[in-house]
């Protein structure tokens, strides 16, 4: 009887730590912009031990695709369902994962050629100095990590070539890998300035273009980040994903570069966040 009454007295005060202890999406968060003039909205995943711990947690940027915004990677990319199995399991670990919007005023990841629209500025100058102020994140490149998909495989890619000295690894999905020739970079960037002038096309091309920054790596900097590269065999980005490993292959840089089965879906993006959560994991491990 005596051990009848210690097991429900043990569940009565086990359930509902067990119950408070779930992790936390919030997807309608903001912060102000000075470099923007303007509120800007993210969404983050908080582990489950977050509120009950006092421990700092590594960070993931998680960017979404052009047509989305912060809510993209909950809604549809069951962020937090996908990433409570994997830390349950032990494939990855607690951390923290922050999603910003980036399809607000201007779309994209990147400042514009004429700095009208100075993104890139705010993503590095103000909204991850406010995250990792704000919440219990180590601030050290080894704890931290990009990935995202399609556009926001692009971003993934063009801030990671540019500041290697941040991230210690970086997951591209589906990557809008930039203008395939400077042809397709005036095509694409009069959409948006229709009186682009050749210089500002080139620029385009050369700060876009993720095969042209991989080509320019400084020698020292071959090794700095752990790259995941992956694109689906039916993806309409599939050519430039393909040519960004090749160039990586010729300037021996190491990466993994998979191609599976599959389009430009979320059902292929679902499929690859468990793998790109246990990949950066790996870069947190201490080897």
């Amino acid at each position: 009887m005596k051990k009848t009454i210690t097991g429900l007295l043990l569940l009565c005060l086990v359930g509902p730590l067990a119950w408070a202890q779930t992790s936390k999406v919030q997807e309608n968060l903001t912060l102000r912009s000075k470099i923007l003039s303007s509120d800007r909205k993210y969404a983050i995943y908080l582990p489950a031990d977050y509120e009950t711990s006092d421990r700092s947690y590594p960070v993931l940027y998680l960017l979404h695709g052009g047509g989305d915004d912060q809510t993209g990677w909950v809604q549809f990319g069951e962020v937090k369902h996908i990433a409570d199995k994997a830390i349950a399991d032990g494939s990855a670990t607690p951390m923290i994962i922050v999603m910003p919007d980036a399809n607000t005023g201007v779309r994209g990841y990147f400042n514009d050629v004429r700095g009208k629209w100075r993104y890139e500025d705010f993503f590095f100058s103000e909204f991850m100095p406010f995250i990792e102020k704000t919440y219990r994140i180590k601030p050290e490149k080894r704890f931290r990590a990009i990935a995202g998909l399609s556009m926001g495989g692009g971003g993934t890619l063009m801030y990671t070539l540019r500041h290697p000295e941040l991230f210690s690894s970086a997951c591209a999905l589906s990557a809008s890998a930039g203008p395939v020739d400077i042809a397709d970079a005036e095509v694409r960037l009069k959409r948006t300035i229709p009186d682009a002038t050749p210089e500002e096309v080139k620029r385009y091309y050369e700060t876009q273009n993720a095969v042209v920054l991989v080509n320019n790596m400084p020698e020292d900097q071959k090794k700095a980040v752990r790259w995941y590269i992956d694109c689906g065999d039916d993806d309409f980005l599939f050519e430039m994903n393909s040519l960004l490993h090749i160039a990586m292959r010729k300037k021996e840089i190491p990466h993994e570069f998979r191609i599976r089965d599959g389009g430009h879906t979320w059902t292929y993006w679902r499929t690859a966040l468990p793998t790109v959560l246990s990949f950066i994991t790996d870069s947190f491990h201490q080897r």
